[in-house]
């Protein structure tokens, strides 16, 4: 198969320098042999160095670099003592590890240059990358690499090593799109995406009470898809970001100061913006803090994996005027045997170590210098000025510097992912002899490495479909004690469950005193408000309102108020919960049902009492002449059902009484108008002189059937009403607070042709009473009969009116009143003008004084008729009266003739009929009544 060859140059400029190189070796940092190369890239150097006159490439020059990252330092140091502890023991079982570890420089650059050594083919004397078609029979220099420490460089990098499915694990790179295995198949880490980190963020701002966020990342694709995790996240969970400030990645850009400078700027006016989430490398926050230590800014600061337990921030001078900084950081492990490793650095060799080298010359240089000025020396340090500045210098070691930068969480991930490999190799090398360099290529260590499972610690890792390493993170706090920032432990944040653990009440503590620190865009809505959204575009600037009538909010800062969820409950104006609404009615206790039930009760008395009096004088006129004793007591009867009725009025309603009390009220009504009705055709047909009336009288006058029709007429109503439309219970909810027992009526119609049927009855008692109204004085039932009428059209007609206009528990009361009223006007009238004769008129209530008074009248009657003749006679000139004998006049006053005749004798005027006549039509009379 053709193929082309790429050569990998050395691009370092100075042939003279310490630093230069010649060929492709002096650009390796670090190196060891083994049967097994692993690759590494780190970024020990935070930047490279331009020309300042041209800080544009001309030339395809890599320059030298600057800014010794000690933490980052610290990771390839970590990877080597892995490597040394895999080859001390018998895990690849005489299978040794080598390395060849390469300095980025934080640029993709040179990252690009290193990864294109590792695609070189093994033993190619001048380090050639072939051009293939199918690279599954390849074998590169290397097998697999571990890094790179930012995501920038690790998409980059990772697309470079796809090609021929070379394994990447990263310790360090978090970005969230690596986790896509379309775009990078062969990258996986030992740390989890960002995010689990975003999300973890989010929760602990959420949980703070703080909606209102700056964000400041670097102008990279790691602070960019960060910046977009994270803004996913906030948005998800109602937190908004006030401000994003992106400051460049790269420190030699020309702009970086004046970016660094609005940044601060952007803080300090932003006054309501308390809380600051910051994804940038440690060289970015150590001169962002250094400004706003400066400017006096006071803000809790949230920090990203990359620069939360970053020793070099946390020794600058006066850190604690920047206010609280919590960070998240990776989850550590056991480290001490590195500690024991970095103890022991000095008695290790330097040749084939660059930057162990380049760090001893640095300690020479600064050594002089107090902590953090010697911090800064050797981050300030070029490698050219490190050449000149070493010359005559004594070797010095500073043996406690390296473990006070240790960052654990970092350290862990590095030797994880050297681990990963390891075992990947052990899974390739069971059936093959691993010595040989082309024993296998980089695809199939790939598929093991997916299976892999390591042990660390009684804790299980793996990597996940995404080929990230599930893990938790430490939730760090900055706390300053004796004068010094100490980065401790303040809680862990399971990524699975997203929640965070404490060890203990006094770090729980802690958490709960971020919470006394406000970052909002509005005052928090308090319970029993609801927030307001303004014209502003962020949904976290509101205004706060309370909740309307009805509607409660039981939290803060609520976007809307609950509805209270059915009619039987209501809340006030600025609620924070729902009540359960007084249920109304007309109880039994209520004084006015009290009064009510004693006016029904007295009227059961009443009509018990007129019971007993007319059942003790059943044999006298006065009884006799109320229709009898029967008819006495069906009239009694029904009028004891009405007061019965009222009870069905008060109290709980229910269906039972709602149907009951109209129907039995109704039905007794009208049975008692009935009766009275037959007493008024009965009292009119025995004393009218009338003879067309007399006529129409006896031919109507049938009392039985006519009780049984009109009250059948009213069951048939009534029947037919609960049948189809019955009465039913009905919660009434008008009254916001309440609900109003009561029972609805089912069918207006109904109820009206009920009433109307009693009314029309009424009406026709009240004509036939009317028309008898002047009847003998002691006995005149037929005027009191039409005083009871009309009490009752009275009370009806000024019932509909308020019963229309009444409203609430007292609705029932109302009709209870016109009941009684009623019922008690028709009594009163019918009955007690008897008892009042009965019991103090008894000398009249005997049958001769019955008679004499029937007498009188029937003489004054019969006076009336005959002057009433002789009128009719002159009009008519031939008219005359004629009495023929008594048994005539009384066959035709008594037997139903239609006319009255008394022949016999002209009716002169002045005249009277003789007095046997006048007697036997009395005693007729009597009979009759």
């Amino acid at each position: 198969m053709a193929f082309i060859s790429f050569l990998i140059p050395c691009f370092v400029i100075g042939t003279d320098m310490a630093f230069s190189c010649q060929n492709a070796d002096d650009f390796v940092g670090a190196s060891s042999p083994g049967d097994i190369v692993i690759g590494g890239l780190f970024a020990v150097h935070s930047e490279m160095l331009h020309p300042k006159e041209d800080p544009i490439p001309i030339k395809p020059v890599i320059q030298n670099c600057a800014g010794f990252e000690i933490q980052v330092f610290l990771q390839t140091l970590a990877m080597i003592h892995a490597i040394e502890m895999i080859n001390n023991s018998t895990l690849l079982s005489g299978v040794t590890l080598g390395y060849e570890i390469y300095d980025t420089c934080a640029e993709v650059t040179k990252a690009m240059a290193s990864a294109l050594r590792f695609l070189s083919k093994f033993n190619s004397s001048e380090d050639a990358v072939e051009f293939k078609c199918n690279y599954s029979d390849y074998i590169p220099r290397i097998k697999a690499v571990i890094g790179a420490s930012y995501s920038e460089v690790s998409m980059a990098v990772s697309r470079l090593l796809a090609l021929q499915l070379i394994p990447q694990v990263s310790p360090a790179s978090s970005a969230e799109i690596l986790s896509d295995k379309i775009r990078f198949p062969s990258f996986f880490r030992t740390i989890p995406s960002d995010f689990h980190q975003t999300r973890a963020m989010t929760h602990l701002i959420c949980e703070s009470g703080w909606n209102w966020i700056g964000v400041i990342a670097t102008d990279d694709d790691n602070g960019r898809f960060a910046l977009e995790s994270f803004g996913v996240q906030a948005m998800a969970n109602n937190v908004c970001i006030a401000f994003k400030e992106m400051l460049p990645a790269y420190l030699s850009d020309s702009t970086f100061h004046t970016k660094v400078d609005h940044a601060v700027e952007k803080i300090v006016k932003e006054t309501r913006v308390n809380v600051i989430v910051v994804f940038m490398r440690q060289f970015h926050v150590l001169k962002l803090f250094k400004k706003a230590i400066e400017r006096n800014v006071n803000k809790i600061w949230i920090a990203s994996d990359n620069w939360s337990a970053a020793v070099k921030i946390s020794t600058i001078p006066n850190i604690q005027q920047l206010g609280t900084i919590v960070g998240f950081a990776f989850k550590s492990g056991d480290i001490s045997s590195f500690q024991e490793f970095l103890r022991n650095l000095h008695e290790k060799p330097i040749e084939n170590n660059k930057f162990l080298h380049e760090y001893v010359m640095l300690m020479s240089v600064c050594a002089h210098l107090e902590y953090h000025d010697f911090q800064t020396c050797i981050s300030n340090q070029s490698q050219d000025d490190l050449l000149e500045n070493t010359e005559n210098k004594h070797q010095v070691w500073r043996h406690d510097f390296l473990n006070t930068n240790v960052e654990p969480g970092f350290i862990q991930s590095t030797r994880l992912a050297v681990y990963a490999i390891a075992h990947a190799i052990k899974r390739q090398c069971k059936d093959r002899n691993c010595k040989n360099p082309y024993a296998f290529t980089p695809w199939e260590l790939l598929e093991e490495l997916k299976k892999v499972i390591i042990i660390d610690d009684d804790k299980e890792f793996k990597f996940d479909s995404n080929g990230d390493m599930s893990s938790s993170y430490d939730v760090l706090l900055w706390k300053e004690i004796d004068g010094h920032m100490e980065i401790t432990t303040m809680a862990e944040y399971d990524a699975e469950k997203g929640d965070f653990i404490f060890e203990d009440e006094e770090k729980k503590r802690h958490f709960l005193d971020l919470k006394k620190v406000q970052s909002t865009c509005s005052q928090h809505c308090r319970p029993g408000q609801m927030k307001k959204v303004t014209e502003s575009p962020h949904t976290c600037c509101y205004e706060c309102v309370h909740c309307p009538e009805n509607h409660y909010s039981n939290q803060t800062d609520m976007d809307y108020c609950y509805r209270c969820n059915n009619k039987t409950y209501w809340a006030p104006i600025n609620s924070t919960t729902c009540y359960r609404k007084t249920i109304y009615f007309l109880a039994w206790t209520d004084w006015f049902a009290v009064f009510l039930l004693l006016l029904s009760a007295f009227g059961v008395v009443l009509v018990l009492s007129i019971c007993v009096i007319f059942t003790k004088n059943l044999n006298t006129p006065v009884v006799k002449a109320s229709g009898g004793l029967t008819v006495c007591y069906i009239i009694l009867f029904s009028h004891f059902l009405i007061f019965l009725s009222t009870v069905f009025f008060i109290d709980v309603p229910t269906d039972f009484k709602c149907k009951t009390r109209q129907a039995l009220f109704g039905i007794s009504f009208t049975l008692c108008i009935s009766c009275i009705l037959i007493k008024s055709l009965k009292i009119l047909l025995a004393f009218s002189f009338d003879p067309k009336l007399q006529n129409f009288l006896k031919c109507v006058y049938k009392p039985i059937p006519t009780v049984v029709a009109c009250t059948g007429i009213q069951v048939i109503i009534c029947t037919f009403w609960l049948i189809f439309r019955t009465p039913f219970v009905n919660q009434n909810f008008s009254i916001p607070k309440a609900i109003i027992l009561e029972c609805n009526e089912g069918s207006v119609v109904a109820f009206g042709i009920m009433l109307s049927y009693i009314a029309a009855l009424a009406f026709i008692c009240f004509i036939f009473a009317f028309k008898g109204r002047k009847l003998p004085e002691n006995y005149n039932e037929a005027k009191f009969i039409t005083f009871g009428m009309l009490i009752y059209f009275i009370a009806w007609i000024v019932f509909i009116p308020v019963y229309a206009t009444t409203f609430g528990k007292y609705l029932p009361a109302v009709e209870i009143i016109v009941v009684l009223i009623s019922n008690y006007g028709i009594l009163c009238c019918t009955f007690l003008p008897k008892c009042y004769i009965i019991i103090y008129k008894q000398e009249t209530n005997t049958k001769s004084a019955f008679l004499k008074m029937v007498y009188t009248y029937s003489s004054k009657s019969a006076g009336s008729v005959a002057v009433s003749q002789v009128s009719l006679d002159s009009k008519s000139s031939s008219f005359r009266a004629n009495i023929s004998d008594s048994s005539k006049t009384e066959r035709n006053s008594v037997n139903g003739n239609c006319h009255f005749q008394v022949p016999g004798q002209p009716l002169i005027k002045g005249k009277v009929l003789p007095k046997n006549v006048v007697r036997t039509m009395a005693r007729k009379r009597v009979s009759s009544i």
